[in-house]
């Protein structure tokens, strides 16, 4: 597991006991680093993650985002802030079992993670569309001040085939 807090990466053999216990019991999913694309010489990279829907057995989503690195948080300032750009890949992997989930039409927060300290975070919503049979996955940047409408947008269809 690794749970990024803006761009001071934590992993289980760094963080004290007692704060990974925090970290997990937390009722969103946790996601593991599956992939990093070197993006330019400044040691940007697109990170990309997945993460199992806490509360729908069988889907897995995959989240890929932009983090800066040392070298342009040297030269453009703003150390502390990644960009809020991402995009979300959501797919049946499994034997889909709905469990207790928001019907509503706001959904449910099923994934968050800090590309700031104070400011701004990468949030995935889940949406259960009755009508079409089909649970759709938003991520979005979460910012406390001037909303971003930067997002991305993914369905898993649950209508059985003939």
């Amino acid at each position: 597991m690794i749970t990024i807090i803006g761009f001071f990466r934590l992993s289980r053999g760094n963080v004290p006991s007692s704060l990974m216990a925090l970290l997990t019991t937390c009722s969103l999913a946790q996601a593991d680093q599956v992939g990093n694309v070197d993006v330019d010489w400044l040691g940007n990279d697109i990170v990309i993650e997945a993460f199992a829907d806490p509360k729908v057995e069988g889907v897995t989503c995959h989240v890929a985002y932009f983090e800066r690195g040392l070298i342009d948080r040297f030269q453009n300032g703003n150390w502390f802030e990644d960009p809020s750009n991402s995009s979300i890949a959501c797919r049946q992997t499994g034997a889909i079992t709905i469990g207790d989930i928001d019907r509503s039409d706001e959904g449910e927060s099923v994934f968050s993670e800090r590309r700031s300290i104070i400011w701004k975070s990468l949030s995935v919503k889940r949406i259960f569309d009755a009508k079409n049979e089909t649970l759709i996955y938003i991520s979005h940047a979460r910012e406390v001040k001037d909303g971003s409408a930067k997002m991305s947008i993914s369905t898993v269809p649950l209508f059985q085939g003939p």
